[in-house]
């Protein structure tokens, strides 16, 4: 009888024991829109096709490249509850590099306000390449999870690189879980590999092309997802899903 009651309070406190924290499920979406006027890949769908994208895709963390300051408040529309960061590409003087329609040109980062923190950082690469358009980048840090966007230099692979690694410093430094995206205009296996700009404790899923998202290892990978965006700009949306414990 003793045997008996004792198994029974067993079985009792193992059906009591909480269960485990199930794991958040974030999803990270790049995509660059090519919506400065210039660029011979400009249709003036790409906003409204992201915006559609957006919707269908629900992401957490939203990292957009080649955009003109007026669309974030569509974009943001389509997030939702969203915390942003803009930055504009700047000129060799410091001047904005602007859009055909007046407006600043530059890269936007956007977290949802649930897992978004309070502070914004941006900044100048201090490696640039020859160009007009000197590259910058824009980071959401310190929330449930730190975000970063940017779009490096299409002119030199050495510079990208050299821009990529500087970003991913701050990056490591940031209260983790981190992600880091953007149109790096490097290629996995390439010359040079963009892989050599993964450092300890990171991860790196790309589209196959130049579009990759970095991700710190407490961020397991769930899967990648390319997105037809043709038509609109000439980069498809990159969608990588992760679990945040």
């Amino acid at each position: 009888m003793k045997v008996r009651v004792v198994l029974a309070v067993a079985l009792a406190l193992v059906g009591m024991a909480p269960a485990a924290a199930a794991a958040t499920q974030v999803k990270v979406l790049q995509l660059n829109i090519c919506n400065s006027g210039v660029a011979g890949c400009y249709t003036g769908r790409a906003v409204s096709k992201a915006v559609s994208v957006i919707t269908s895709t629900k992401p957490q963390v939203l990292s957009v490249n080649e955009s003109c300051s007026g669309d974030v408040e569509p974009l943001r529309q389509a997030m939702g509850a969203a915390r942003v960061a803009f930055v504009a590409a700047q000129r060799p003087d410091g001047s904005p590099v602007l859009c055909t329609n007046g407006q600043h040109y530059g890269n936007i980062v956007m977290v949802t306000e649930s897992l978004a923190g309070s502070t914004t950082a941006t900044g100048k690469y201090s490696a640039q390449d020859t160009s007009t358009e000197q590259r910058v980048w824009a980071c959401l840090p310190g929330g449930r999870i730190s975000a970063c966007t940017t779009h490096l230099s299409a002119r030199s692979g050495s510079t990208a690189l050299a821009q990529c690694k500087e970003l991913m410093v701050k990056a490591v430094g940031y209260t983790r879980p981190t992600v880091v995206a953007g149109d790096m205009n490097l290629r996995y296996q390439g010359s040079p590999n963009v892989q050599d700009c993964n450092p300890s404790g990171f991860y790196r899923k790309g589209d196959g092309s130049v579009q990759h998202i970095f991700a710190s290892a407490d961020l397991a990978f769930v899967s990648g997802t390319k997105i037809d965006m043709s038509g609109t700009t000439d980069h498809p949306g990159w969608l990588v899903t992760v679990n945040m414990g």
